[in-house]
């Protein structure tokens, strides 16, 4: 965990020296996986498209989670704070009906 120093108003607290400062801890923000789930009508290479788009895999590592998502069901495709984790999910599921694909995608907490 980061800790911040804060620095005191001294007009605030007068029993205080001025050059005395407050330590409190920052905490990191919550991390969510995004997980692609299989269907029997999205192609593996749409999948694989969106793989090095949205989440900007390389063709090799898209290859093996698309595999996994076939295989497994689903297949996490990154790790990331709560508004990336949804602005990705919600580019997946816009990208997939553009293209006429039910590909669905969802976030976990960590």
């Amino acid at each position: 965990m980061r800790r911040e120093r804060v620095m005191i108003n001294p007009e605030e607290r007068p029993d205080l020296e001025p050059e005395i400062s407050e330590e409190r801890e920052l905490k990191e923000p919550p991390q969510y996986r995004v997980i692609l789930h299989n269907d029997d009508y999205t192609t593996m290479e749409f999948v694989v498209h969106v793989l090095q788009t949205v989440f900007y895999k390389e063709e090799t590592e898209a290859v093996q989670i698309m595999l996994l998502v076939h295989r497994n069901g689903s297949g996490v495709c990154g790790v990331y704070t709560a508004e990336v984790a949804e602005t990705k999910v919600s580019l997946v599921h816009d990208m997939a009906r553009k293209h006429g694909y039910p590909l669905k995608c969802s976030m976990q907490e960590v």
